[in-house]
């Protein structure tokens, strides 16, 4: 049996080469994977509710820029993570750590455990640490399979909803939120840190690593990278002399204050609020630390230019799925697909198909509180009826959208841009990742 894990298992590495060859085939660029998803729910949205097509036209349009917002608070994880991890002290911190992975084995093993890890902590973190780390470790460990490291890097993802930056949990925790009146406030207790929560979580923890070990590729499927391509030298272009303005932008002083400003709100922040680590706050310390870690406003700027250059998915394809989402809750399609899940449950497999509904709505609207507002009118007045628990309900349809993150292009996508790659590289690998976790969190939504 030790050897079988070692080699990883004849019948799984066949399983995942057929499953990566058919995602390199047919699976296009997520340009094309969205705006396929637009046109397949304009027509599920004719065929399914009573919209015409002009309504659903002017959902569609109402809606696309609906997440300029979060796509520039995307955008900013991504161009901020970047300008953070080039700078010299980040860069001998990652190396550094990436120097405990001796072997490909151990390389996969480590950035799992680390992503894992970090997402639980939180998502933006998470998603944007793994892809970096897988990204070093690659250039520490020969041989080993950059696909299937940057796939393990972005599977650690999948618990983020379970964790202390989950969207809906912390939602419900907080006093006056828009479902106050139906389910009270909910703590994170009977939530975030239920048995049964924290039984996927850790089950999850030591079987995703042990699951991306063993689809290691043979080596002659063994997909590298060149360790010089992975290095990004940034260009800091020097003023031609000496003036009043080329001194500020070479002043350490000024980096400095800036980044004392950030400190003091952070701690601030801290101090009021607890460990409120959201989306916002991540952001803002990547931004500060990169400041002050580049050293002079030139060195940082050219770090911003240089990682502006892997956000245009993010730019380009945020309106689209905004769109999506337009279509889906304006004319109740999302509606029908949770309805046909709840006439089929009963009060004890209620948790479980609210949160196969969630992971179906997600690939329409792949966005954690998009999502509850969706379906939680739904699903709660479902969960009264049956006489099923509220924080349940809520962290099934919070599993349900973290699940098929695994195969939805838009979440991959700064961690496709840190790393490099294509959507096709790493999904035929997270197909069997969305398996494993799916079996897990069945079992505990519906045995606990």
């Amino acid at each position: 049996m030790f050897y079988n894990f070692r080699q990883g298992g004849k019948a799984l590495k066949t399983l995942t080469r057929f499953s990566n060859t058919l995602m390199e085939r047919f699976l296009p660029d997520p340009y094309i994977f969205v705006a396929v998803l637009t046109l397949v729910v304009f027509l599920l949205g004719l065929g399914l509710t009573d919209t015409g097509p002009i309504e659903m036209v002017d959902y569609w349009g109402d809606g696309f820029w609906g997440l300029l917002a979060f796509a520039m608070q995307m955008v900013i994880v991504l161009v901020a993570g970047h300008v953070l991890a080039n700078s010299p002290f980040f860069k001998r911190l990652l190396s550094t750590l990436a120097g405990i992975a001796k072997s490909p084995g151990a390389a996969i093993l480590l950035v799992s455990v680390v992503s894992i890890i970090a997402s639980w902590i939180n998502w933006g973190f998470g998603l944007v640490i793994g892809a970096l780390f897988a990204k070093e470790i690659a250039k520490k460990v020969t041989n080993v399979d950059y696909r299937l490291l940057v796939a393990s890097a972005y599977a650690g993802f999948v618990v983020w909803h379970g964790g202390l930056g989950g969207s809906i949990p912390l939602s419900i925790a907080t006093p006056d939120h828009p479902f106050a009146g139906q389910i009270g406030v909910i703590s994170t207790t009977d939530t975030i840190f239920t048995p049964y929560n924290l039984f996927i979580v850790l089950v999850l923890l030591i079987t995703i690593p042990l699951l991306n070990r063993w689809m290691m590729p043979k080596p002659e499927d063994t997909v590298t990278v060149d360790p010089a391509k992975l290095e990004e030298p940034i260009e800091v272009e020097e003023p031609s002399e000496k003036t009043p303005a080329s001194r500020m932008e070479d002043s350490v002083v000024l980096s400095m204050l800036i980044g004392a400003l950030g400190l003091i709100y952070l701690i601030h922040h801290f101090v009021r609020n607890g460990f409120d680590l959201n989306l916002n706050i991540v952001n803002l310390i990547f931004l500060i630390l990169g400041i002050i870690l580049h050293g002079t406003p030139r060195r940082f700027l050219a770090a911003v230019a240089n990682a502006v250059k892997t956000a245009g998915g993010i730019i380009i394809q945020f309106p689209f799925y905004a769109g999506i989402m337009g279509m889906m809750t304006s004319s109740g399609l999302a509606g029908v697909i949770s309805d046909a899940f709840v006439s089929i449950s009963n009060e004890h497999t209620f948790p479980l198909f609210s949160f196969y509904a969630a992971g179906i709505v997600n690939f329409f609207v792949p966005s954690g509180g998009g999502q509850w507002a969706v379906q939680a009118p739904i699903m709660l007045d479902a969960a009264q009826t049956l006489g099923v628990d509220y924080a349940k309900v809520a962290m099934s349809i919070a599993w349900g959208d973290a699940w098929t993150n695994l195969i939805q292009p838009f979440w991959a996508l700064p961690a496709l841009a840190i790393a490099g790659l294509k959507a096709k590289d790493i999904m035929g690998y997270c197909v069997f990742v969305l398996v494993l976790s799916g079996i897990v969190i069945s079992i505990g939504l519906y045995f606990f």
